[in-house]
């Protein structure tokens, strides 16, 4: 890797920075100052600036319980992003893996690996998500008879040119839906219940495939193990 690449992604450098640094003798390899960014070092060579010694930052893997009014996008807007609750170096090469709507909240998974993220949101590889939705009425009956068979069917939503694929509805109280999706649309959810005549009061991600959130406390995050990662 060039020189001027490994400062900026080891720092808060831009490449145009780390090239005046290293013309200032700011920066060394292996105890000797080098000004040339076009030097190429390795996970060999013992690179500091200004005498701190630096070091890639590797591939990272944490789940978040994200709380109602953050965003999942890597734009600013007028809410705080999901990867603001995160403090770690490099934070904005995070990406949240999937997306949860600015007023759900829980489990999101954030990652700078691209290829796992691919398989985790890839509906061939059917990792399901489970919510708890909080229905304003009561489904019960006949109606709720209906709607588990609609949804293991298929939903057609507006917009739409093929059916949600099947998903798994039960309930745990009158007003509290368990359901289980293999496939991430837009505002999917809420969609779905709208298309049976119900309207979603309040929606939390508990689970992503084997992954649940557990008791981790809103706005809090934390690294996967690595058998998490590898469950992927």
């Amino acid at each position: 890797m060039r020189l001027d690449r490994f400062l900026a992604e080891t720092t808060e450098l831009t490449r145009s920075l780390a090239k005046k640094a290293l013309h200032r003798g700011e920066v060394s390899v292996d105890d000797e100052i080098v000004k040339n960014p076009a030097t190429q070092v390795g996970e060999e060579n013992r690179v500091a600036w200004n005498e701190e010694p630096l070091a890639l930052v590797g591939m990272r893997y944490l789940m978040l319980h994200k709380p109602a009014g953050v965003e999942c996008t890597a734009r600013r807007t007028l809410y705080p992003r999901a990867i603001d609750l995160v403090e770690l170096p490099k934070v904005e090469r995070l990406q949240t893996v999937g997306r949860l709507d600015v007023d759900t909240t829980g489990l999101v998974l954030l990652t700078d690996d691209g290829q796992w993220s691919h398989r985790v949101t890839s509906p061939k590889h059917r990792f399901g998500k489970v919510y708890r939705v909080t229905l304003d009425e009561p489904l019960a009956g006949e109606a709720l008879e209906r709607a588990v068979a609609t949804f293991a069917e298929g939903v057609m939503l507006d917009g739409e040119e093929r059916p949600t694929r099947p998903a798994e509805l039960s309930m745990r109280e009158p007003t509290v839906a368990e359901l289980t999706l293999y496939e991430g649309k837009y505002h999917q959810v809420k969609r779905m219940f709208a298309a049976i005549g119900c309207h979603v009061a309040a929606l939390h991600r508990e689970s992503i495939g084997p992954l649940a959130l557990g008791d981790l406390p809103a706005g809090e995050w934390r690294e996967l193990t690595a058998e998490e990662i590898a469950a992927f």
